[in-house]
Order: C-alpha cells, then structure tokens, then sequence
C-alpha cells in the first residue's frame, strides 16, 4: 500500500492556516489552533500577531507551546500584559481579527461545548472547561473553529454551551447582542463548513481531495446541508509541509530536552 503523502491532521493544520492573512490579529489556543497559525507565521503570514491567552502578545514561539503557561512563549513576546490588560484592551475593544478555537462538541449552529458531556450535575464526561473562550467566541471578529468531524462531535444539540456560536440562527446571536461575527469556518477533517448567509446553519462548503459529500454528512449529527457545489480543497504544498513537520520535530526534541533535565540522575 503507497503511504499517503500527508495525514488528515497535517491536511486540517494546513487548511487552517490558509485561513489566516498576514498582518492579522490572532488570539490563539493550544493545540491544533497553535500549530495552524504558527504554520502560517513561518509561510505567508511573517507579520500574524499572536496572541495567547497567558498575556503574551506578539509571541513567536521556537517550538509550539505545551500550554498557555509554556515559557517559550513570554522569551519570545513582543510585550507580555496582564491577563485582564489581554481581554479588556485588546478582545474587548475589537482588536483581535481572528479567535481561533477547539471544542469537544458542536452543534448545527456553531455553538461549541467544552465543559461536559452529560448532565451538568452528573456528567459522563467532565471536560477542561471554558478558559477564555467564551470571550473569544463574544468579541473577536470572526471566529475559526478546528476540530476533528464525527456524530459524537457534530451534534444536533449541545449537552452544554460553553461558547456562543450563532445560537438559534436566522439573526439570534446579533439579537442577543454579541459584537464579534461569529465562526466563519469549523476546519475538520473531511473540509470546511460555513454559516449560511440567511439561516447561520453551517452547512458543507468545501471537501478535501478524495472526501465525498456522503462521508462529510455520515460524520455529522444532524442532516448537513451543502453550500452548492462544495469547492475541492488543494493538497499541502510540500514546502508547507516541510515547515509543519520540522516545526513538529523541532518541539518533539525540544521538550524530550526539558525532560531530560529535569529528570534526577539515575542513582547507581
């Protein structure tokens, strides 16, 4: 069998990151989100302005961060405010362009839950919880979403929200109040879904190369319309891919070093 000549998460990264324009302003979370938009720092981004939610703002991190907290992040800032400072002067105030996020679940209508499957008070699951993603989701411009597609995660209805997406649809989230527009684009595995225009249901709008219309809607928990004739998503580009893999690399050695020394020495 030919090896695939990238991974479906090295397809999502990339995607992702094709997302982003140079000289934005992004608040960034761990994980995927960090790698999509550290990906495009090195590639046709330079001038991304990263913000984590730690308080550091024009971070360019050597190697991708293990949590908001990861030192590498405040070495390499531009400036490092208090977290207070980051939400009230910067996500409040409508200077971050872009929130970039995960969820456990989400539902039809772009409102994610990272809080708890189950009930509430007796949950099956109990997951990390909010951080500051309810304020991203509220403020930012727009709002971009990465998570991995199946029904378990591509809900009808959400357990809990934990953060606001377009809530109801048909205009309820400008209703209600919320300054910033909302998830543009949920980056899966299989391609991009955005809001329809009317409705804010979002619906399948492009596919990845080989992905069919019946294996997106067979990965979803509700009946996914479709935006059309969904576009065909291009393949990484192979110095994309080169800059991923040594970013991954680069991390993988650099944290296996902090263990390394911070391991006691092996007592004879």
């Amino acid at each position: 069998m030919t090896r695939p000549l990238y991974s479906a998460d090295e397809m999502m990264t990339v995607t992702a990151a094709r997302q982003l324009r140079n000289g934005a302003v992004c608040f960034v979370g761990i994980g995927l989100p960090s790698a999509a938009c550290n990906l495009a720092l090195r590639t046709h981004a330079p001038e991304l302005v990263l913000i984590y939610e730690s308080g550091t703002v024009g971070t360019r991190p050597r190697v991708l961060p293990l949590s908001i907290g990861d030192g590498e992040l405040a070495e390499t800032a531009t400036v490092v405010v208090p977290l207070p400072e980051i939400f009230a002067h910067y996500l409040q105030r409508g200077r971050v362009d872009f929130g970039f996020l995960g969820a456990a679940q989400i539902d039809r209508f772009g409102n994610i839950n990272s809080t708890v499957i189950g009930d509430y008070a007796h949950p099956k699951v109990r997951l990390p919880g909010a951080g500051g993603a309810p304020e991203i989701a509220t403020h930012a411009r727009e709002v971009l979403i990465v998570m991995k597609q199946s029904p378990r995660s591509f809900v009808p209805r959400l357990d809990f929200i934990t953060s606001v997406g377009y809530l109801e649809g048909a205009g309820a989230r400008e209703r209600a109040g919320f300054p910033g527009r909302g998830p543009r684009a949920v980056i899966t595995d299989l391609g991009i879904l955005r809001p329809h225009p009317e409705t804010e249901e979002l619906e399948l709008a492009a596919l990845y190369p080989g992905v069919t219309v019946a294996a997106a809607r067979a990965a979803t928990g509700w009946p996914l319309a479709v935006a059309g004739t969904p576009e065909e998503l291009p393949p990484p580009a192979a110095a994309d891919l080169e800059v991923l893999r040594e970013l991954h690399a680069a991390t993988e050695r650099a944290h296996a070093e902090r263990v390394r020394i911070r391991l006691p020495a092996t007592q004879n």
